[in-house]
């Protein structure tokens, strides 16, 4: 019994002595507990609600309160024509448009009153939830600013559906998919394969060769390159043949910000493999770092608007993020490559910096 306590003593300090072990046992656990308690949830939060209004009356104005007075809503812009409104959607700076009609009040009591509900249907689910909160509240509002010896139906909205009006499902999770795909492919493989010549001893061998270690570490990076541009050709090509999503803005500007987003994922793998000595450790790192949060964190399949503000901010820091966003804007909602400068710039300023580092931080000279 002393020598089985003995070996058990033994595998506690094995554990307790390596650090990846405890960061798996301990680490991992709490990791995946916030982000599946905060990140995971189909509630509507923090919609950004615009309004056109052109009765403006005392009717119209309670409703806008009562909509922004909820925790789901947010009323963020005031519209003065459908034209302001449109541009507004295609900018990605409202979620969701109220409109009245004219002479709002007067048909309330007729019985002809108007109001339409303008919504972004790129992701057909949580349009749907987003719909059904605002048309509840809507309605509520409408029954009790009558008075009590009026009677009337139920105040419903008219839904405008843009972008999906089918309300397909390929609509939201093909540009996820797009930018998970390239995200695993470039960054994690490429950072195992690197370490994998660090590991067998081989890249010491590759480094005194009479290339410069910088063409080494390029060459091992090319062929992921050429891999996940050939698979941006297949998920396009599946995408509008066989799932019916059309590419409805320009498939050059597509193409050109889905390599500057391989780009980012190839330096972010080199990266991984600079402060990285095993495999093990690679995959671990890219699970923590990319694949998890890429999938929960990124927009692909859950909305980070409804999330706590700290998962926000660190939504901002994953480059899938922003590629998605991009994707939906380009090949989705059709705008023009002026609205997407934003995230073209953000995403090229990530490869500046990733690129940099991880030139930096490459060891030339392996222990």
């Amino acid at each position: 019994m002393k020598q089985f306590i003995a070996f058990v003593r033994k595998e506690f300090y094995h554990i307790f002595r390596d650090r990846r072990t405890m960061l798996i046992l301990l680490g991992m656990p709490v990791i995946q507990i916030i982000l599946f308690g905060f990140a995971i949830t189909t509630e509507v939060k923090n919609v950004r609600l615009a309004v056109l209004d052109p009765s403006n009356d005392v009717m119209t104005r309670k409703i806008i309160d009562k909509l922004d007075a909820s925790e789901y809503f947010t009323v963020t812009r005031r519209f003065h024509s459908p034209q302001e409104m449109d541009l507004a959607f295609r900018k990605n700076v409202v979620d969701m448009a109220l409109v009245f009609g004219e002479h709002f009040t007067d048909g309330l009591y007729s019985g002809d009153a108007r109001v339409q509900l303008v919504v972004d249907a790129t992701d057909p689910n949580m349009s749907t939830t987003q719909m059904n909160y605002a048309a509840g509240i809507i309605a509520a509002a409408g029954q009790e600013m009558l008075p009590p010896n009026i009677s009337m139906g139920r105040l419903t909205p008219d839904i405008k559906l843009l972008y999906n009006p089918q309300m397909k499902s390929a609509y939201n999770f093909v540009p996820g998919v797009m930018g998970l795909i390239l995200m695993l492919i470039c960054a994690m493989m490429t950072s195992i394969s690197i370490v994998r010549e660090k590991e067998t001893g081989t890249m010491e061998i590759l480094l005194v060769s009479p290339v410069k270690p910088l063409f080494v570490i390029l060459a091992k990076a090319v062929p992921y390159f050429v891999l996940s541009f050939v698979n941006l050709i297949t998920i396009l090509l599946l995408s509008v043949f066989v799932l019916d999503v059309p590419v409805v803005g320009s498939l050059f500007w597509l193409v050109i910000v889905s390599l500057l987003f391989i780009f980012v994922s190839l330096s972010l793998g080199l990266l991984i493999s600079s402060v990285t000595r095993t495999q093990v450790a690679a995959m671990l790192a890219s699970g923590l770092i990319l694949m998890m949060p890429t999938m929960v964190l990124s927009g692909m399949i859950f909305p980070v608007e409804s999330m706590p503000l700290v998962l926000q901010i660190i939504s901002d820091l994953i480059p899938a993020h922003w590629y998605i966003q991009a994707v939906r804007k380009l090949m989705i909602e059709g705008v023009p490559i002026m609205l997407v400068y934003k995230e073209i710039g953000i995403l090229l300023l990530m490869a500046v910096v990733l690129i940099t580092v991880s030139f930096k931080k490459f060891k030339y000279r392996l222990e």
